[in-house]
């Protein structure tokens, strides 16, 4: 009886170490920093839906002369620009002027992006098409 719970054990911690091992290689791939020219290549011309841990995030639009448009999915789109710097790719926006610096990388299910600012607050990843549109309200207007 104890050399079967043995032997359940060892099966059960080798099957832990392959799902661990198959986690862990998609971001150990997705390691290669993208460069603005394979990033520009990649996003020019897409609308583009982030997700993070699990939830919709936001949604850029980019375009020729490396604009982009941004929404945190209210409505509310903000006009910018990117640049390479440093091997980063750095957003600039109508309201926000500091540079936000991200590292991007091309994985299994599309982009991974990290915010360099501050690698620990947040990762991104590509969402899968949702079928839905960017949406834009017009400016607001006061009474």
């Amino acid at each position: 009886m104890a050399r079967a719970g043995a032997i359940w054990q060892t099966c059960a911690m080798r099957a832990l170490l392959v799902i661990l091992s198959c986690l862990t290689a998609p971001l150990a791939a997705a390691e290669t920093r993208m460069t603005a020219e394979a990033f520009d290549a990649y996003t020019r011309g897409k609308t583009l839906f982030y997700g993070f841990e699990g939830q919709l995030y936001g949604v850029e639009r980019y375009m020729d002369g490396r604009r982009v448009v941004w929404s945190f999915l209210d409505g509310r789109c903000r006009d910018g620009i990117w640049y390479e710097e440093n091997g980063q790719i750095c957003f600039v926006y109508e309201d926000r002027p500091d540079p936000q610096c991200w590292s991007f990388a091309q994985g299994a299910g599309g982009l991974i992006a990290r915010f360099e600012n501050d690698p620990t607050a947040t990762q991104l990843y590509e969402a899968e098409d949702i079928g839905e549109d960017m949406i834009c309200y017009g400016p607001e207007v006061g009474v």
